[in-house]
């Protein structure tokens, strides 16, 4: 099945099964906003607890804060924001659709490794065991014709983006003959730059409001809290500040479900070092939040670092921490060593001294700044996709039967387990109630007592749920019950008094943190 096909389906999954609707839907939605439902809202916090404890727990000098969303203005003036928070953007003149310039031309590289990806796999398929990928990366003439039409394209992107050349990108566009996704139209306006923020009054009156914005990302809050959080903390160089919040872009180009959307949740630590020690905690923050992501276990293949074209405008280092979704390789986090550039700004515009006093250089200095940021829907997806999957199982019968499953991280996972009733009647409710009772206080479970059994498993299958445990009569006499196991589906007789321990083992996040370097 095409991996379009796949996604599609994962949507149409999130919704049925109570994981994400789309917002306002009885007013017919609103474009590019959506609403967790009871099961995304809970695998939604998982992720956030795995990144917060892994942070602040974990790192004795790492703490967190909680910003507001509503800042003075003239942060966003100071951070630049104001002046240079802009998208270049396209319109095509048939379709009336709009489009990032910079996005076009970058789903025209894609393609372009999609073709080499392609021939690769062939290959793969043909040559077995024997085959050698860089070899034939290097000599097939179809992989080479197509690198060397994505070099070209790349090198005058590159160019055009430090050059901030509008009437270059269209032209790109032009000579390429990329067309509208909708039309198939090649029929485009000039780029223009569009700014990305919010805007709304505060006051109480028209006369008397004065304008603010939605924040556009959450690091601000911490850089304005800089100076308060390591007085009150007596925190010492490197030290960080961890923070999860909401942020507000007025995305035009909203696309792939909630992977780029208008309302969204931003995981983000800044971390504070000496000047000149800036790239060596770049290097350590890389090499650590690449680990965060592979102890998910989805495959080493799946991940990959992608180095900045064009650095912003406060950074002299940044990279991108890529998942391979369905749709291809997208950033997931990124990782920029900011400089000193926000804190002396913010120290410039607002008039106070904004410094670190460092005891072991006896001296005073700005201190510079390594970030990761990761958004929570990205990773929400990135989980969701991966873990969603269609299985075929050959029965005793020998007939196949069909699950969807979803493989999620089973410390992720938004119900830990199901308990199930084998019948309605017989005090086997009652007991069931009372093995849910005694377990609800560490983890989040069900109770389904609703069709038959493999019906409930599947259903338990097709919402991640890790653990099934079905009560009998036997349970009544013996205080044992069946636990099954959603990846193999395998089934055994334990105690009821040893459930805890047993689903406790599977599903805590020590597993994972013991993983981290």
């Amino acid at each position: 099945m095409a991996q379009e096909d796949v996604f599609k389906k994962l949507v149409a999954h999130c919704k049925e099964y109570g994981f994400v609707f789309q917002s306002s839907e009885i007013y017919d939605g609103l474009s590019a906003v959506y609403d967790y439902a009871q099961l995304g809202v809970e695998l939604k916090n998982n992720i956030k607890k795995y990144w917060w404890d892994s942070m602040v727990k974990l790192h004795e000098n790492v703490v967190g804060i909680d910003s507001a969303i509503f800042m003075h203005p003239t942060i966003w003036k100071a951070s630049g924001h104001v002046d240079a928070f802009n998208d270049p953007l396209i319109d095509n003149k048939d379709s009336k659709k709009r489009y990032r310039a910079d996005v076009l031309i970058e789903d025209l590289m894609a393609k372009y490794e999609g073709k080499m990806d392609k021939e690769v796999a062939k290959a793969k398929k043909k040559f077995g065991e024997s085959f050698d990928e860089a070899q034939f990366r290097e000599t097939n003439p179809r992989v080479l014709a197509n690198k060397e039409k994505m070099d070209a394209v790349h090198t005058r992107f590159v160019a055009a983006l430090d050059k901030n050349d509008l009437d270059e990108l269209k032209q790109i566009i032009i000579d390429n003959e990329i067309a509208c996704p909708i039309s198939g139209s090649k029929n485009w306006t000039d780029v223009r730059q569009f700014n990305l923020m919010f805007s709304t009054d505060m006051g109480s009156t028209a006369d008397g409001s004065s304008k603010i914005f939605l924040r556009p990302e959450t690091a601000q809050g911490i850089f304005v809290n800089y100076l308060n959080v390591q007085k009150t903390g007596r925190m010492k160089i490197p030290f960080g500040i961890a923070q999860i919040g909401k942020a507000f872009r007025n995305e035009i180009v909203a696309r792939q479900f909630i992977f780029r959307m208008r309302e969204f949740e931003q995981m983000e630590l800044q971390f504070f070092v000496r000047p000149g020690d800036e790239m060596k905690w770049f290097d350590k923050w890389k090499e650590t939040r690449m680990s965060w992501h592979k102890s998910l276990g989805f495959g080493e293949d799946k991940y990959r670092f992608h180095d900045h074209d064009k650095l912003a405008h406060y950074a002299n280092a940044a990279t991108d921490v890529e998942f391979k979704f369905p749709f291809g390789f997208k950033e997931v986090e990124g990782i920029h060593s900011r400089t000193d550039f926000d804190l002396k700004q913010h120290q410039e515009f607002s008039g106070k001294k904004i410094q670190y006093f460092d005891p072991e250089l006896n001296k005073s200095y700005t201190p510079y700044v390594v970030e990761t940021s990761i958004g929570v829907d990205r990773m929400f997806l990135q989980i969701m996709s991966e873990a969603y999957q269609e299985e075929k199982i050959e029965k005793e019968d020998g007939k196949v039967d069909e699950r969807v499953v979803l493989r999620l991280p089973l410390a992720l996972a938004p119900v830990k387990l199901c308990v199930m009733p084998l019948t309605k009647k017989d005090g086997l409710p009652d007991k069931a109630r009372e093995i849910i009772s005694d377990l609800k206080f560490d983890f989040n479970c069900q109770y389904d007592e609703k069709d038959s059994i493999g019906k409930r498993y599947r259903r338990q299958d097709a919402i991640g749920t890790p653990f099934c445990v079905t009560v009998d009569h036997q349970s009544l006499e013996d205080n044992t019950v069946t636990i099954r196991h959603r990846d193999t589906m395998a089934q055994e007789r334990v105690e009821i008094s040893k459930l805890h321990d047993i689903i406790e083992n599977e599903v805590s996040m020590k597993k994972l943190f013991k993983q981290l370097k």
